[in-house]
């Protein structure tokens, strides 16, 4: 049998992530419902080495004095999250027992034969460059590795970085990606099986998440305000949603400030907690793709937010969920009530397009 090992960004990523976390799981249940066991390779790429999640102020979206003040306040929930989500990472997955970088990523092979890049935004060359790892292009990986899902973001290529592109697609057996928009392009330019396929979050079900979820933590109605970028519009939206239905807002975000104004901090929320408070939330209002995707899987009421360099994942995902009107830009939106039965049918039938281009994915590794 194969020694299978995903790759993907997530231990080493700066700010703690639910939806990388969450990806990864998700994808290893899904192949392990496919019969195989894989193991998560213990991978920093190099653009991440000198990163302390712990000390977040290097790397972060907004760098006015007052998004830096809120950090140093939430310093301490912070920290508690990042023990969290280590212990996510120790607990819920088989991991490969040494730590890889780009020094020694090629003596993997003592541990894993063949691998799966995959998923969310590791193509994406703003974010991450052109990884080694991401891209396949150790010259272990070269001939026996697949992509599932992986994303180009919103990018920004040059001329040479298209070269660059082209060189290392070719390092691929097959390629399923997250979103329509590089799928010409990527076809154009190798001879392999290429796919649109959906995020591994949504190859599994509610029911796959409750079986870590951890148990109601707030006993009274609540609407979950989860941001991953400070917008004061999605703030101010909250709190006028929360006063109008008569709930206590549960807030996911770095803004401590806003514990003056009655909200409910739940930023040291570790991956199983945030299920939790997903699932029994009465309203959900968010700018996270994630949290978008998590919102449909425990069928909640929410709305998203417009947010810079992911508009392009969390518009193609709400036209497969047929719920287009739900993306708000400035909170003055009109939007239709939800039909999750509807929703639903639509995700079964690409759950299953998915499935089958992973179950074909592996079968090309041996």
């Amino acid at each position: 049998m194969i020694k299978l090992g995903t790759i993907s960004y997530n231990i080493y990523c700066n700010f703690t992530n639910y939806g990388s976390a969450l990806q990864t799981w998700a994808l290893h249940q899904a192949i392990k419902k496919l019969g195989l066991n894989p193991v998560l390779v213990d991978y920093c790429p190099d653009i991440l080495a000198d990163k302390d999640p712990l000390n977040p102020f290097g790397n972060m979206w907004d760098k006015d004095d007052e998004s830096r003040r809120m950090v140093e306040m939430t310093l301490p929930a912070i920290r508690i999250n990042y023990e969290k989500f280590d212990r996510f990472f120790h607990e819920r997955f088989d991991r490969t027992k040494i730590a890889y970088t780009s020094a020694n990523f090629n003596s993997v092979m003592s541990e894993v034969d063949s691998f799966v890049c995959g998923s969310d935004t590791i193509f994406c060359p703003d974010e991450f460059g052109f990884d080694d790892g991401y891209y396949a292009n150790y010259k272990c990986m070269k001939g026996n590795s697949v992509a599932y899902a992986p994303s180009f973001g919103d990018p920004h290529f040059s001329e040479e970085d298209y070269m660059k592109l082209n060189a290392l697609l070719q390092n691929f057996k097959a390629l399923g990606l997250r979103e329509q928009m590089m799928i010409p392009y990527v076809r154009e330019h190798v001879t392999v099986p290429v796919e649109k396929v959906i995020d591994p979050t949504l190859l599994l079900t509610k029911d796959d998440y409750d079986a870590i979820a951890t148990e109601r933590l707030i006993c009274e109605p609540y609407l979950l305000l989860y941001a991953r970028r400070y917008n004061p519009k999605m703030e101010d939206y909250a709190e006028k949603m929360a006063e109008e239905k008569g709930l206590k807002i549960v807030d996911i975000s770095l803004r401590a400030t806003n514990a003056e104004k009655g909200h409910l901090m739940f930023y040291e929320a570790g991956v199983e907690e945030f299920l939790s408070l997903v699932k029994h939330a009465e309203y959900i209002i968010t700018n996270s793709f994630h949290g978008m995707i998590m919102s449909v899987q425990y069928h909640r009421p929410f709305v998203i937010f417009s947010r810079e360099q992911c508009d392009t994942k969390i518009t193609e995902l709400l036209e497969l969920f047929g719920l287009s009107d739900r993306m708000l830009v400035n909170g003055t939106e009109q939007y239709t009530e939800i039909d999750y039965d509807s929703v639903h049918r639509r995700i079964v039938e690409a759950r299953d397009t998915a499935q089958e281009f992973l179950r074909m994915e592996l079968s090309l590794l041996g």
